[in-house]
């Protein structure tokens, strides 16, 4: 197989040949016909995350070995089963839940495998993804038929989709006037705009640094944008609230924004972190029970969550976020123009198969 891969951290994604794998057990082979590009490969690819404090994890030493195919927004087309694989067939084209873990365990077990403690084997990470023209998924349950869909919208649907739907529904229920902010107008927020109409919310805050992006997550539906860059972000975001926020979700989740959304939070207020962007939040600790305040983490999604909201999606009731489409060979131009902040919506690799 030829993969678009990541040889050294930090250096131009080279195109190179790979053993195509050989699917065993409950394996199932595909041929990648569309892969997102994430923020999250960019992280991949610079082998490490910002810790703050001048602390940084390094990638390399929690397993992930290069050269690696990063990409983890996987639509492709079953080519070969393992022996032990059923509920598909050749030719079947299916979203690829890339967030697996060791298949074994109870988190497992109840298709949570993205709450694995034991072994990760995600796509695109400790795994070649669909930066090649192959992937392997471990299993059939891992496999979501997306019917009619857009396939490039719905490739988006394995990370940036259900990360934003898990974090989502961390937050409800909530009454549908009641504000929720979201941080990031990127893929990740046009998604949960988009989500959080579907599911009948009529008060979306949204904050971003970036003029056209505010653009974007108004014409995408956003009730009202809020300039993130500079002082001040807090007042500006409770005033286009009319008070403090009960919850805002953080897509970007930087030192700066991390601080911002929590001092905005109103009394029993909850701040649901997502973004990989790196930094640190110093918190006063008498505040947190005085006002009965949560800050959660939320890591991606679940093969079940993905199920779920590609049913929504299939009902009619989801828009399609802006994707565009360029070809698996410029996969590190793609990657490039994301790090410079040149893309709005979400690009999609297509396979020259598709």
């Amino acid at each position: 197989m030829r993969a678009w891969a990541v040889v050294e951290n930090g250096a131009p994604l080279q195109e190179i040949e790979m053993p195509t794998p050989e699917p065993t057990g409950t394996q199932v082979l595909l041929e990648t016909t569309y892969c997102g590009v994430c923020h999250s490969d960019l992280h991949i690819w610079e082998g490490r995350y910002d810790l703050g404090g001048g602390k940084f994890m390094n990638l390399g030493d929690r397993g992930v070995k290069l050269p690696l195919a990063l990409g983890h927004e996987i639509v492709g087309r079953v080519v070969k089963l393992g022996p032990e694989a059923t509920g598909v067939a050749v030719g079947d084209i299916r979203i690829v839940f890339p967030w697996v873990g060791c298949g074994t365990c109870r988190a497992c077990l109840a298709d949570e495998d993205n709450m694995c403690v034991v072994a990760s084997r995600s796509l695109g990470v400790y795994a070649n993804g669909g930066y090649g023209t192959h992937v392997i998924a471990q299993h059939p349950r891992h496999l979501v038929d997306p019917g009619t869909l857009d396939l490039a919208v719905a490739a988006t649907y394995a990370c940036s989709g259900i990360t934003v739907f898990s974090a989502i529904k961390k937050v409800m229920p909530m009454p549908a006037d009641e504000p929720i902010v979201l941080v990031g107008a990127g893929g990740l927020g046009l998604n949960a705009i988009a989500v959080l109409k579907a599911l009948g919310h009529k008060n979306i805050v949204v904050v971003d640094i970036s003029a056209e992006k505010r653009a974007a997550a108004e014409k995408a539906g956003a009730t009202i944008t809020v300039d993130g860059s500079g002082e001040g972000v807090t007042k500006r975001i409770m005033d286009a609230c009319g008070g403090a926020a009960s919850a805002i979700i953080d897509l970007v989740n930087g030192t700066a924004s991390a601080r911002f959304a929590f001092d905005a939070l109103r009394k029993g207020g909850k701040l649901v972190q997502v973004g990989l962007f790196g930094g640190e939040l110093t918190l006063a600790l008498p505040l947190m029970p005085i006002r009965a305040l949560t800050v959660q983490g939320s890591y991606v999604g679940n093969v079940k969550e993905l199920r779920e909201l590609v049913k929504l999606a299939q009902g009619g009731g989801l828009e399609a976020l802006p994707v565009s489409t360029v070809p698996q060979s410029q996969a590190n131009d793609a990657l490039m123009r994301l790090r410079a902040g040149k893309i709005t919506g979400r690009v999609v690799l297509k396979a020259e198969a598709a």
